[in-house]
């Protein structure tokens, strides 16, 4: 049985004489095996504790000799295992859970002195300089010989690149580096992204460039990744459509889109109010959601998209007289903000209110309306703008929607005005 993790031993004597602990600990590997005592010539079970300082290690016998152990924080990989003789304290700390608690079950059967023999008992030997390295932060591999087979990643990983190893899917063991905050997996042969991606709690950054994904889970976009995800490449692959729960990743900074085969955009991409930087060029886009309008972008780039010429007086009328009492109940709850969910009305009520449009006027309006889409300055969401198009334009079409026949006339009447100054 080893465990490798920081470990501080703490003389309980030392307040006594007026000092203290340095409070840090040191990296290590603990090994519970049996030793012959010299003098009794008995075999005990013992505690060894190697560091890179001293890879011989000392030992603890743990028979009959823990007074105590202290695990509230075990779940954080920390414990300190509390001995007779001597008077010390053993403090571990940045251990895997799951091991440190396995390890501390084995500790207690060695202080009971039972089932000994069903125990996993380590050979005392001392270990290897690599054991006792500082935990990795970091890994890069660009080879498919580099990457590791028999071999578990480093746990303590926050950062690792996997490029160029002609990976088809992730790998699963990349799923249980909790401290990860960085996952580069671009120019590989991916074609689907896994869910639990989305337990990786600390992930602020993926990148997925070059790849050949097709789809992006809706389960990834409920998960932790909301609160985590800052940055995003989905940039040379396959995708055409994003979730509608894609804007619930509401954190994220950078977005990259480019090189994609998308028809439209997240229709509640305004829902994004952190986002500052958005390329979504050679795709293609005919139009943006009207949602786009409440972007506030430091950078945007669109070039390269299939972008239609937009005119007012083409529209497409969804009006019905007189509003159906689903209708203007829908407008009243989404007006007066009123709580809803699938535990008061029926789920695809739920569903269309969450896909509901919004005129000019404020009012929502959800299957009657009226459609257009007019020229909007990409200036005015965007502090810097790649032109659209060869031609050196900066203008993009943007949906509109209007709730009545007032609202619309009173629009085409503010696009003549403004074509006749």
């Amino acid at each position: 049985m080893k465990l490798q993790c920081d470990v501080e031993v703490i003389n309980r004597m030392l307040p006594t004489f007026g000092l203290k602990g340095k409070g840090k600990g040191t990296r290590a590997v603990l090994s519970i095996g049996k030793h012959v005592d010299k003098t009794s010539k008995r075999s005990n079970v013992y505690l060894l504790i190697c560091t890179a300082k001293d890879r011989a290690g000392s030992k603890y016998k743990l028979k009959e000799n823990i007074e105590k152990f202290f695990t509230w924080f075990v779940e954080e990989g920390k414990a300190t295992v509390r001995l007779k003789e001597p008077a010390v304290d053993i403090c571990l700390s940045k251990a895997d859970a799951n091991s440190l608690k396995n390890f501390l079950s084995a500790a207690r059967l060695a202080h009971r002195g039972s089932d000994i023999d069903s125990l996993p008992l380590s050979t005392l030997t001392p270990v290897r300089a690599r054991d006792v390295e500082k935990p990795k932060k970091k890994l890069t591999i660009t080879s498919k010989k580099d990457y590791p087979l028999t071999s578990n990643f480093p746990y303590s990983l926050e950062q690792l690149q996997v490029s160029y190893c002609k990976l088809s899917r992730v790998d699963m063991r990349m799923l249980s580096l909790k401290a990860l905050r960085r996952l580069d997996l671009s120019n590989n042969h991916i074609k689907k992204l896994p869910a639990t991606i989305g337990d990786l709690s600390c992930l602020a950054e993926l990148v997925l460039h070059n790849n050949h994904l097709e789809s992006f889970s809706e389960a990834m976009c409920l998960s932790t990744l909301q609160r985590s995800l800052q940055h995003l490449d989905l940039s040379q692959n396959h995708l055409q459509v994003l979730p509608f729960q894609f804007c619930h990743l509401r954190e994220l900074v950078n977005l990259k889109l480019d090189d994609n085969k998308l028809l439209r955009l997240p229709f509640r991409i305004g829902q994004l109010s952190k986002l500052r930087f958005l390329s979504a060029a050679h795709n293609q886009l005919t139009v943006l959601p009207g949602d786009f309008r409440k972007l506030s972008l430091e950078n945007l780039d669109l070039f390269g998209n299939p972008f239609t010429q937009p005119n007012p007086l083409d529209h497409t009328i969804h009006l019905s007289f007189p509003l159906k009492l689903q209708e203007l109940a829908s407008r009243a709850v989404l007006k007066f903000r009123l709580p809803y969910g699938p535990h008061l009305i029926p789920f695809h009520l739920c569903h269309e209110m969450e896909f509901a449009k919004f005129c000019d006027c404020g009012q929502a309006c959800l299957n009657s309306f009226i459609q257009t889409s007019v020229n909007m300055n990409l200036h005015t969401v965007s502090h810097t703008v790649v032109l659209v198009d060869d031609m050196g334009g900066t203008e993009a079409p943007v949906q509109r929607h209007f709730c009545s026949l007032i609202c619309y006339c009173e629009f085409l009447d503010g696009c003549v005005q403004r074509s006749m100054r």
